[in-house]
């Protein structure tokens, strides 16, 4: 790879799955060793500036990340540009990124559980409207993710 893999995680508000995948990314890649920046964002603005759901922050501490530093924001088109890999957490956040996405911007989009076999097209539990049990739920979704996108950028 021509640069350190820069992988970014999209879903709407980013307050709760895309944090939360962030966050398995960030520990997967560290327990690895595997050098790569990693951020999250949400295609709306509903949660600009605020930190993430609480019950995102404690199925994160549930497994060993800190999360309650991180602050949600808007998805840009200099995105594309700057990380090499945006994965979508549903087929409707990838919707709206191939709506934003720039001609040809080399950042590689795509659903994240398309990375975890058997779960291709698949999206991402949403916790949002449930209780803390869903959070969990999703956390083993981004984890495999997490695991599976690690081991093939560690690959090279």
């Amino acid at each position: 790879m021509s640069r350190k893999p820069r992988v970014l995680f999209v879903c709407l508000g980013n307050i709760c799955r895309s944090p939360l995948a962030e966050a398995a990314f960030r520990a997967e890649a560290a327990k690895a060793g595997l050098t790569a920046d990693a951020d999250s964002a949400g295609t709306a603005a509903y949660h600009v500036g605020e930190p993430p759901d609480r019950r995102a922050i404690r199925e994160a501490a549930r497994n060993g990340v800190d999360i309650a530093h991180y602050r949600g924001r808007q998805v840009t088109a200099q995105d594309f540009h700057d990380f090499t890999h945006v994965f979508a957490l549903d087929s409707d956040n990838l919707a709206n990124l191939r709506q934003v996405r720039p001609t040809g911007a080399p950042a590689r989009l795509s659903l994240l559980l398309d990375c975890v076999e058997g779960r291709e097209g698949e999206a991402v539990a949403d916790p949002y409207y449930g209780d803390e049990s869903g959070f969990a739920v999703t956390w083993s979704e981004v984890s495999k993710a997490a695991r599976s996108i690690v081991s093939e950028l560690s690959r090279g």
